[in-house]
Parts: structure tokens; C-alpha cells; sequence
């Protein structure tokens, strides 16, 4: 019987100390090197998910799960600190390009959305189907390494439903590059530049490389009319 007494006074006061431990969750740390977002704006989109959540019995888990939902944070660590406070430790996501308008790709090609936040610098404009991100990305910085040499900046990329691509050089001229033979296509492109298109590259509205030899280009001003550039070995 004694032992019995014992044991329920150490569990009432077990319970007694659990409850005066879990106190509501009265303050939010927030550490991390943070380029894009500041800490006011993470705090509001965090104050929403420890409402109503005390100390002690917080799955933090759970809690971990529900901040990487904010899409400007690629990795979170929480920890409690004493007597009734949370501390996140957060990695932001970095911004590589712009996808399909609305949201941004980290450098794994994974999309997130920005929220109200508007990142700072330029990135390339980059579409395609749900699910090819990391095909395009990967294709952009194939396709940048050659245009570069150029002199010229790639600035859209689009994989189209069907498997075409087209893409858009300095925020002007368009190529047209399909879905076959691209590095045989680029080839050309890169000949027919270095031969005469830089020197008319403002009156240049769009180029085609879907064609066996050379590269058919349609110029300002000229709304049916599609001229033929050869390329050198076509």
C-alpha cells in the first residue's frame, strides 16, 4: 500500500510539473543567413502554425513539416529554448530562374512559390509541362554555355507540350528550335551568327532551325516574308 501511495504522489506531481512546463509558446527566434526574405515576414507566415500550441507537448516534427510548406525555405530546425520559447534555424532557398510565371526553381530545379516576395536580381524565364523543371533548367545552362561565346544572353527557355523548344536571346529575337537534332541545329545557328545575323541582329524577329540546311529567319517589318541563311557545310 505504501508503495502504491508513493507512486501516485510521484505521478500527480509528474503531472503537476509536465503542466507547469507546457506553457503556451510565447516567443519565436528566427537565425539564418537570409538574402531574400527578412525575418518580419517569416515570423508572420510562421505565427499562424504555434497558435494555440504549447511548449512541451508541440510535435516538433510536425512543426517542421508545416513551416517548410513556406516556400522561401528550403531546410528549418527547431529547438526549444527555455522556459517558452521556439527557435528556428532556417535555410532560405536560392533562386535560380523563373518558372511558368509563378513560381521560382531552386538549383535542383525544384519550383516554389514566392509568395509576395519578389527576389532581387535577373533570372532566365523558363516554362514547360508539370513535372520537366529540372529537364529545362538543365537544357538552359547547356544551351547558355553556347550561346555565350556569341556575346549574347539566353533569356526565355520553353519546352513545349509536344517536345519543341524555343527560346529567346537579349529579351528580342526568338529561335525556333524543335524537338530533333538540336546540336546539329545549334551548329547552324552558331555558323549563320558568325556569318551575317550579328551584324542585322536588330531587324531580326525570328529565327527557324527546323530545317535540313541552313536557318530560315523572318525580319521586322516583314510579316510572310521568311528569308534563308546559309551556314557554312550546309
Amino acid at each position: 500500500m505504501g508503495v502504491l501511495l508513493l507512486a501516485m504522489v510521484i505521478g500527480a506531481g509528474g503531472r503537476a510539473l509536465w503542466l507547469w512546463l507546457d506553457r503556451p509558446v510565447e516567443r519565436v527566434s528566427i537565425r539564418g543567413e537570409l538574402s531574400h526574405v527578412n525575418a518580419g515576414y517569416l515570423r508572420s507566415e510562421l505565427a499562424p502554425l504555434i497558435q494555440g500550441r504549447s511548449w512541451l507537448s508541440v510535435d516538433l516534427a510536425e512543426l517542421r513539416a508545416d513551416a517548410l510548406e513556406i516556400g522561401w525555405l528550403a531546410e528549418v530546425r527547431i529547438s526549444r529554448e527555455w522556459p517558452d520559447a521556439l527557435t528556428f534555424d532556417l535555410v532560405e532557398q536560392v533562386p535560380v530562374a523563373r518558372w511558368n510565371d509563378d513560381f521560382l526553381l531552386n538549383p535542383e530545379g525544384e519550383p516554389f512559390a514566392p509568395g509576395p516576395v519578389s527576389p532581387s536580381g535577373d533570372f532566365p524565364d523558363l516554362a514547360g509541362p508539370s513535372g520537366t523543371a529540372p529537364e529545362v533548367l538543365a537544357y538552359h545552362q547547356r544551351l547558355a554555355s553556347r550561346i555565350d561565346p556569341l556575346g549574347l544572353t539566353l533569356t526565355q527557355l520553353r519546352l513545349e507540350p509536344r517536345g519543341a523548344w524555343r527560346f529567346q536571346l537579349d529579351d528580342g529575337v526568338w529561335v525556333m528550335l524543335g524537338r530533333n537534332d538540336r546540336e546539329a541545329r545549334m551548329a547552324r545557328l552558331t555558323a549563320a551568327w558568325d556569318r551575317q545575323l550579328a551584324d542585322q541582329a536588330s531587324l531580326i524577329r525570328y529565327i527557324d532551325l527546323r530545317y535540313p540546311n541552313g536557318v530560315a529567319v523572318a525580319w521586322h517589318g516583314e510579316t510572310e516574308t521568311v528569308g534563308r541563311v546559309e551556314a557554312e557545310g550546309s
